[in-house]
């Protein structure tokens, strides 16, 4: 059975991709920064019939903690074969280039960008032993520089001036991590699931958490002659096509 960790996971996006990777038959851990939490969520899913789904307590900015539920996989697993770094943060909006404080800015990459190449770094031990592994970086097509340099796109005019650059380096991640990676069976790409309604955006995406979490999971369990180092946005296209960065 293959195991995936995905971050941020006891509720939206993340919550969903879980119970859709369980039903795929894979055993997944719900990474949570408040494990109380996350054992609630997974006892109300056993009870609507979900199996091999376990809270792990993860808390991306505390090293201590990324590397306490490294332990936990390595004792249980032996090895990880899918990473979704799906934890994130905004600080509302809007978001001056202004006045956004540096604080504010600071705060969010280090969920965003920093959390993501901490787990990475933490679990790629696990992964190099799976015959098969894959890395979605969760993303947002407000990471795309193209985009947003681009009067006709219809989210334009939203410039976050914290979320937006956090989400271009994660997608910058990912490209240097899939090229470090070229030789190897690894997959490593961008995703972002589309503008969904969630409590991130106060439920204000047109989009489904049902239709996000597939989308990413179409792009993470991917065959072995897949893409690697791409960026694919189910709000740019049908992602039949590599989205621009």
């Amino acid at each position: 059975m293959k195991s995936v960790l995905i971050t941020g996971a006891n509720r939206s996006i993340g919550l969903e991709t879980a119970k859709q990777l369980s039903q795929k038959g894979l055993f997944v851990y719900l990474g949570t920064r408040n494990l109380e939490k996350g054992r609630a969520v997974v006892e109300e899913l056993k009870k609507e019939g979900f199996q091999n789904i376990k809270a792990i307590e993860l808390d991306v900015t505390k090293p201590d903690s990324v590397l306490e539920a490294k332990k936990i996989v390595e004792e249980e697993q032996g090895q990880l074969d899918i990473l979704i770094n799906n934890a994130g943060m905004s600080k509302g909006f809007p978001e001056s280039a202004l006045t956004t404080s540096i604080t504010d800015i600071q705060e969010v990459f280090e969920t965003n960008y920093y959390g993501a190449i901490r787990v990475t770094q933490a679990f790629m031990e696990l992964l190099r032993k799976s015959a098969q592994p894959r890395i979605s970086n969760i993303t947002s097509g407000l990471g795309s520089l193209n985009l947003h340099s681009d009067p006709s796109w219809k989210y334009y005019n939203v410039k976050l001036a914290s979320y937006f650059p956090s989400k271009a380096l994660v997608n910058t991640y990912t490209i240097l991590l899939a090229y470090e990676l070229q030789d190897s069976p690894f997959k490593v790409n961008a995703i972002d699931p589309g503008y969904t309604a969630t409590d991130f955006n106060h439920h204000s995406g047109p989009g489904t958490v049902e239709d996000a979490a597939a989308f990413i999971i179409k792009h993470t369990l991917t065959p072995d002659d897949a893409p690697t180092g791409k960026f694919f946005s189910k709000d740019i296209e049908d992602g039949t096509e590599v989205s621009p960065w």
